[in-house]
C-alpha cells in the first residue's frame, strides 16, 4: 500500500513539473490541410520531385539555381526580393538544401536548412518570394550528476549530457570557481532544459539549479531573472549574485606559468625580486579581459612590462595587465571598460621568454594576489523582491526533486526488490 501511494505521488509531482516547462511559440512545419495533399515546408510534397544537396565550397546562391537551370537574372530578382526573409549572401558552407521540381522538370521550391529549426523557403517559378518555416522546439527538463574525474567536458560527456553545459556552468561560476583549477573528486548536481528538434538535441536552455561541490565546498546556483540593468540571473541561496565585481581570471589561459611572489628569479635577468602579479601562459593573440568595470588611466609601452593596459575599478581596486601584443579596439587613457570587455591580446612584449600575461593587482595601493584575492559580490536580490526570488527558488529546486522522485518510482517498477538509493 506505501509503494502504491509513493508510486501516485511521484507521477503527481512529475506531471505538474512537466506543465512547468516554458514552450515557444513556434510556426509548424508540417502544415495539416484536408485536400488529400502531404505538406512540408508549406509545399505539397506528393506533387514534386526532390533532390538533396549542400552548399559546397564557392558555392553561391546563383551558381545553386544555374545548377538547377534557372537564368541568372531570375536568380539576381528572387535574392533582390527575398533580402526583407533572408539575405542570400549569407549561405553556409556545409549546411543542407533540398530543390523540389514539378512534373516538366523544372525547379519550383528551394529549400535552404540555415540551423536545425530554421529553413528558407524559396518560391522560384510563379511568385518570387521567400519565407521561413521552423520547427517544433521541444523542450525537456534534465538533471545530471557529473563527478570530476578528467576534465569537465570530457566527464559531461560521458555522463551522457551535452558538452555545451559546461559552458553554462563556466558562465554562471566564471566570478566563483576557477575552472581550470578543478579538481579529481568535484562535482556538480544540476537542473536545466534541453532543446530539441526532431528528436535531436540543439542546445541548452535555461539551467534553473546547480550545487558545485570544489574544494571541499559548496557554490550553489539558482535561476532567477528581476530583469535588472545589471543582468544577473544567477544568485546563490541567500539571493547574492553568482556574479562578483571581477572575474576569476582575465584570459582563458593554459596554465599559470608564474605565481605571486616577493621572492621570485627573474628569467632573463636571474635576479631575485618581488614578483608582485601572476603570469598566465597562453597562445600569442589570446584576447585579455578587464576583470571588472572601471576606467582605463593608461595604455602604453613600459620598458621591461611591455605594452600594459592599468586600469582603475574604483577608490580601493586598481589592475594592470602587461606584455601584450597589441591593444583591444578603442582602448585608450580615459575610456570607460565594462566587466569581460577584451582590453588587449597576450603577447611577449618588453623583458619575456614567451608569450603570457603578467596581471597585476592592488587593493588600497598594495598589491595581492590575484589569484587568491576575495571579490566583492555585486548588488544583491533587492529587498521587495525576495519573495519573487523565493519562489523561484522554490520552483528550481521542486524541478529536481520531482525527476528524484521519478527516478525512484522507475526504480521500483523496474527493480522492485533492489533497495531505493538515496
Amino acid at each position: 500500500m506505501k509503494k502504491t501511494a509513493l508510486i501516485l505521488f511521484v507521477l503527481l509531482i512529475a506531471s505538474c513539473a512537466r506543465k512547468d516547462a516554458p514552450q515557444e511559440p513556434v510556426q509548424e512545419l508540417q502544415i495539416a490541410v484536408d485536400d488529400g495533399h502531404t505538406y512540408e515546408y508549406g509545399i505539397p510534397i506528393d506533387l514534386y520531385s526532390r533532390e538533396e544537396g549542400s552548399i559546397g565550397k564557392g558555392d553561391v546562391f546563383s551558381t545553386i539555381l544555374d545548377r538547377y537551370g534557372v537564368p541568372q537574372q531570375k536568380s539576381y530578382q528572387l535574392a533582390e526580393v527575398s533580402k526583407p526573409v533572408f539575405d542570400v549572401r549569407n549561405l553556409q558552407v556545409g549546411r543542407d538544401y533540398h530543390a523540389y521540381f514539378d512534373t516538366t522538370g523544372d525547379l519550383a521550391y528551394l529549400v535552404y536548412e540555415a540551423t536545425d529549426r530554421k529553413s528558407v523557403v524559396f518560391s522560384v517559378l510563379d511568385s518570387l518570394g521567400a519565407s521561413i518555416i521552423e520547427k517544433d522546439l521541444d523542450v525537456n527538463t534534465r538533471y545530471t550528476e557529473v563527478e570530476i574525474q578528467n576534465s569537465l567536458w570530457a566527464d559531461i560527456q560521458n555522463a551522457g549530457a551535452s558538452p555545451l553545459l559546461a559552458l553554462k556552468l563556466s558562465d554562471i561560476y566564471a566570478w566563483t570557481i576557477n575552472f581550470f583549477g578543478l579538481q579529481k573528486g568535484d562535482s556538480f548536481k544540476a537542473v536545466y532544459d534541453e532543446y530539441e528538434v526532431d528528436g535531436n538535441f540543439v542546445d541548452i536552455g535555461n539551467v534553473y539549479y546547480v550545487d558545485f561541490q570544489h574544494a571541499g565546498k559548496s557554490y550553489e546556483a539558482f535561476y532567477y531573472d528581476n530583469g535588472n540593468e545589471s543582468g544577473d540571473k544567477y544568485w546563490n541561496g541567500t539571493g547574492e549574485s553568482m556574479r562578483k565585481a571581477f572575474l576569476k581570471a582575465p584570459l582563458k589561459y593554459s596554465r599559470i606559468s608564474s605565481g605571486f611572489s616577493y621572492a621570485r628569479r627573474h628569467p632573463i635577468t636571474h635576479q631575485v625580486r618581488a614578483h608582485t602579479g601572476v603570469d598566465y601562459a597562453a597562445p600569442k593573440g589570446t584576447p585579455v579581459m578587464s576583470i571588472g568595470d572601471g576606467v582605463v588611466t593608461s595604455v602604453k609601452y613600459e620598458g621591461a612590462g611591455g605594452n600594459t593596459v592599468r586600469i582603475t575599478h574604483n577608490s580601493v581596486y586598481k589592475t594592470a595587465y602587461l606584455h601584450l601584443s597589441k591593444y583591444g579596439p578603442g582602448i585608450k587613457a580615459g575610456v570607460r571598460v565594462t566587466q569581460g570587455q577584451v582590453i588587449g591580446y597576450v603577447g611577449s612584449t618588453g623583458s619575456s621568454t614567451g608569450p603570457h600575461l603578467d596581471f597585476r593587482v592592488w587593493k588600497n595601493g598594495t598589491p595581492i594576489n590575484p589569484v587568491t584575492m576575495d571579490s566583492p559580490p555585486a548588488d544583491p536580490v533587492p529587498a521587495e523582491k525576495m519573495p519573487e526570488f523565493e519562489a523561484a527558488k522554490a520552483r528550481s529546486l521542486a524541478k529536481r526533486d520531482s525527476i528524484l522522485m521519478y527516478r525512484i518510482y522507475e526504480q521500483l517498477i523496474l527493480d522492485p526488490l533492489r533497495p531505493v538509493s538515496e
